[in-house]
């Protein structure tokens, strides 16, 4: 694939035909296959030669755009980190003290070698000391603080029927693999075979730690999971925000669950004393919890816990327990040859622990000041084409209209940095003792999620550093976020005219404007509170545009025997559709209406479709697909492409799509919504 050199973005208005002529269409021509005609697979036509000719790199599961753009982040992170790390000038609890540390203490593998186990003593210790099942309320709340996998996990969030305030959430967890559905899919082979994996996997963490019986163990371990994964709620049912909003008194909660410890959870967790109700996302599984406490044995708990233990520092210890960690988690999850580098994994952690320290530095490095306003300023041409859309729905009654316009109107939209940024004067950073960091990291994070409790909600705050390459959309705060990350190679060109980058960074912006409106997000009003602002026929009528996309999307396959979940993927197939309609009606906003030019053989409108199949280019292996069809609610790259565009019919147009072409549906087949 060609690269070409980035600079600043392109948004002012291009008009004359002249001016556009010195700038380049942005389709990546050595990528297409000329073999594959655009009317019956947009997908490989528009990367055809790019997916036969590029290899997913050893390490990874998966490659595509969005991971060349990580690559680029991660080099600008490293020198950023590098020269902490050798800042002779540093001052103790400086920025750049911490993040030179901690990467120092990543990097030190001859110190972890010698070490082993022995940064863990305490916390095993804590296990080994669990002399009754009383304890083990006290045992998960501490396990949460250190976010080390328990059977319940615990938030603090907006209360979705108040988006005033925090409230604190407990939902499902305590499983080592993706979903229940590994657990307890008995007649797919392949699960079959990792799930006989995991529990080899099990066996060879406890006997690196010393346990002499850890092939029982790990059979005990793996039959308590599957206990677990039956009082699960799947996947589908998770999204449902009106059925997960289950707000509990105190009283209410310990009844539902009477033989756990509440009180010495609570306290563990540090919200005693500071709440008198929780949400529970699946009370269903807190009663059935209850009962698989009861009847499991101690130390089948004691070995689970140590085993969840290892699992959450297996990356920070001795050679022998990263190596395992990869060879089951990397290498059978994911299907990764190879573990990343030493350097690339200490540039990861260092980013999760400092995430906005280090944006701060990233954004004053490699972020223009001007990009911010430039990107929200492209952004508001998206909510204008959305309000211009919403006029012209033939479906939805006027009254719907008005409370979409008014959720619309109340959208936020962020772009690039926080404006005030995370304090971390709280943490402390060692530059010999790297678990001892990890451990006060994840601590300081819980403190903070606590913090907020009594306090107004924060609608300033973000929830993805600037260095992340990705974006999203909240509907408690009714906001889109786009982080710096984003807006750079290979997912924009600054020097194309900007129809590509309408398709390119558009579908993003589009996209995460749409989430506000899909099945799920269409749930909050304007506000951020969980209400139903539709008509009754007006809501049975996106219902039934849903359970044709859904339709559509369960038929599509990206490895045999594995199909897409169309209910699972509703909310990102929506923003899919949605956003690619609004890309192409926001450029026309830019435009004014005017045509945009032909550049290299291709309209304007071309351009923008060939910039979403671009920023969307991606493959991946087996195992990552298994993975994503099971747990992610994102469709596989090719049928983000090619099932958004059947349903548009802007490319039927630009591309003279005809019956009997593969890309072609029926129009009473396809599914638009906004």
């Amino acid at each position: 694939m060609k690269r070409t050199i980035l600079g600043g973005l392109v948004f002012g208005l291009v008009c004359s035909h002249a001016f556009a002529a010195d700038l380049q269409s942005g389709v990546d021509a050595a990528g297409i296959d000329p073999q594959v005609r655009a009317q019956d697979d947009f997908f490989r036509y528009s990367q055809g030669k790019w997916l036969s000719g590029v290899d997913i790199p050893a390490d990874r599961s998966s490659w595509g755009a969005f991971n060349v753009a990580q690559e680029n982040v991660e080099g600008q992170v490293r020198s950023i980190i590098e020269k902490a790390e050798h800042d002779k000038a540093r001052k103790a609890g400086s920025d750049a003290q911490k993040i030179g540390d901690y990467y120092a203490s990543f990097m030190d593998e001859a110190r972890r070698n010698a070490l082993g186990l022995k940064p863990l003593q305490a916390e095993r210790a804590r296990i080994a000391a669990l002399s009754d099942k009383k304890g083990i309320g006290a045992l998960v709340a501490h396990l949460n603080r250190i976010d080390a996998v328990g059977p319940i996990d615990m938030s603090v969030r907006q209360d979705a029927k108040d988006s005033t305030r925090y409230v604190v959430g407990i939902r499902q967890s305590g499983l080592g693999l993706p979903n229940r559905d590994y657990f307890l899919s008995d007649q797919d082979a392949r699960l079959s075979e990792i799930r006989a994996k995991y529990q080899q996997h099990i066996e060879k963490m406890l006997a690196l730690a010393g346990h002499a019986q850890a092939a029982k163990e790990a059979a005990q371990i793996v039959t308590l999971e599957t206990d677990i994964a039956r009082a699960h709620w799947s996947a589908v049912e998770n999204r449902d925000p009106v059925k997960t909003y289950n707000k509990l008194t105190l009283a209410e909660l310990k009844t539902l669950m009477p033989g756990f410890d509440w009180d010495a959870y609570l306290k563990g967790v540090g919200v005693a004393g500071k709440i008198d109700a929780v949400v529970v996302s699946q009370p269903s599984y807190l009663a059935s919890l209850d009962k698989v406490i009861a009847a499991t044995p101690l130390p089948v708990w004691q070995a689970y816990f140590e085993f969840h233990l290892l699992s959450s520092f297996a990356p920070y210890l001795s050679q022998a327990f990263v190596d395992e960690s990869f060879a089951f988690r990397g290498a059978v999850l994911s299907g990764a040859k190879e573990n990343r580098s030493l350097q690339k994994r200490a540039i990861a952690e260092v980013n999760r622990a400092l995430g906005e320290m280090v944006g701060k530095a990233y954004v004053q490095e490699y972020f223009p000041a001007e990009r911010k306003q430039q990107v929200a300023d492209m952004a508001q041409n998206f909510i204008t084409a959305f309000r211009e859309g919403i006029d012209t729905l033939e479906w939805m009654s006027p009254e719907t209209k008005l409370q979409a316009k008014a959720k619309l109107d109340k959208i936020n939209v962020k772009v690039g940095y926080p404006d005030k940024w995370r304090d971390y004067a709280r943490l402390s950073v060692a530059r010999k003792d790297l678990v001892g960091n990890v451990l006060r990291s994840r601590d300081f994070a819980h403190n903070f999620s606590i913090d907020k409790l009594g306090k107004p909600v924060d609608r300033s705050a973000w929830s993805m550093t600037p260095q992340t390459v990705n974006a999203y959309y909240s509907p408690s705060l009714n906001e889109v976020v786009f982080p710096a990350a984003r807006l750079q190679y290979p997912l924009y060109d600054p020097k194309a005219e900007p129809a590509i980058n309408y398709g390119a960074v558009g579908i993003s912006i589009g996209h995460e404007i749409s989430h506000a409106f899909d099945d799920k997000g269409s749930q909050y009003d304007g506000d951020g509170n969980l209400r139903n602002w539709w008509t009754q026929d007006d809501g049975e009528k996106f219902a039934a545009r849903g359970k044709m996309l859904v339709a559509q999307y369960n038929g599509y396959s990206p490895l045999a025997g594995y199909n897409v979940n169309g209910e699972l993927t509703l909310g990102e197939n929506i923003a899919d559709n949605a956003g690619l309609i609004m890309a192409t009606r926001a450029y026309q906003i830019y435009t004014k209406g005017q045509p945009g030019p032909v550049i290299d053989g291709y309209t304007a409108e071309q351009r923008i479709f060939m910039g979403m199949a671009q920023a969307r280019r991606g493959k991946a292996r087996d195992a990552a697909l298994i993975q994503q069809v099971k747990s992610d609610p994102h469709s596989p790259s090719e049928f983000r492409v090619n099932g958004s565009l059947k349903n548009h019919p802007g490319f039927y147009d630009a591309f003279g799509v005809k019956e009997g072409d593969k890309m072609y549906l029926p129009p009473e087949q396809r599914v638009t919504f906004w």
